[in-house]
């Protein structure tokens, strides 16, 4: 009877310490990153010429901070997008002009990170410059915020066209006057881009690639643009004169999560 009860002291005790080892090492499990697919490059490796100006990497955005998920200010896209995206710089450089992206692939946190901000009725403290004409409590209902974003996808970018040769961007600092988006470009803040009658992500029906109030050099832009991309299999959200997917997606239905890092891509430059 003892040798039973002591056989069985000892297996219990093995047990609990297979399992205090077992909790010890789920966080460390669940603090590692995931990686992105191998299909998926760094722009810069595909076309260095292309301008990076990645916005939710710094505070200049309609959340007004660094966007969960940005750890590092590169341009991530599945290959067939950025390979699309080289086709459209060739095209654009021809004609004395250069592209340049706000945004690629977002991950999932970066996305509930806007969730986060947009049920916050009381953070107003960039309205002034991003949404100055919509109620916050209809960023949902108006579109402008989802729960789910085609960048998280791949083959999504947001993007503009500059003229060559490029002016630097000055930087921008917390704190500063807040203009409309839609402001004249001489007033709203500085972008070294064409004038497309608004800034990037202007939450305003002004930014909708078509709006018939946009006419002139800006709307001529906006049609470059348009033109140029489309004609390389990409397609335009309406609502967005900057947003354009890469189809066919190569994930259509896949919404990842990893961070925009280089060690996403374990070390593919």
């Amino acid at each position: 009877m003892t040798r039973l009860t002591s056989a069985v002291r000892g297996l219990v005790t093995a047990l609990a310490a297979l399992l205090a080892v077992t909790a010890a090492s789920a966080p460390a499990r669940a603090e590692t990153d995931p990686k992105a697919p191998k299909d998926f490059v760094a722009l810069r490796s595909v076309d260095p010429t292309i301008i990076q100006e990645m916005r939710y990497f710094t505070p200049h955005n309609f959340v007004g901070e660094r966007i969960d998920g940005y750890e590092q200010p590169v341009c991530i896209l599945t290959r067939p997008a950025a390979e699309a995206l080289h086709e459209a710089q060739q095209k654009l450089l021809r004609e004395g002009y250069t592209l340049k992206v706000y945004d690629c692939y977002r991950p999932q946190r970066a996305v509930n990170h806007f969730v986060r901000w947009a049920e916050d009725l009381d953070d107003q403290a960039t309205k002034g410059e991003f949404y100055p004409n919509v109620d916050k409590t209809r960023l949902f209902a108006d579109g402008y915020i989802a729960e789910k974003s085609g960048h998280s996808r791949g083959s999504t970018m947001d993007l503009t066209i500059v003229k060559l040769p490029a002016r630097p961007t000055r930087p921008y600092h917390p704190g500063e006057p807040l203009v409309p988006c839609f402001a004249p470009k001489d007033e709203r803040f500085p972008d070294n881009s064409v004038d497309m009658g608004t800034g990037f992500d202007c939450f305003d029906t002004l930014a909708h690639t078509l709006d018939p109030r946009v006419q002139g050099p800006q709307r001529a832009n906006r049609l470059l643009l348009k033109s140029t991309m489309e004609s390389l299999g990409f397609v335009n959200l309406a609502e967005e004169w900057w947003h354009y997917t890469y189809r066919p997606e190569p994930y259509p239905d896949t919404y990842f999560n990893f961070p925009v890092s280089w060690k996403s891509l374990d070390g593919r430059r």
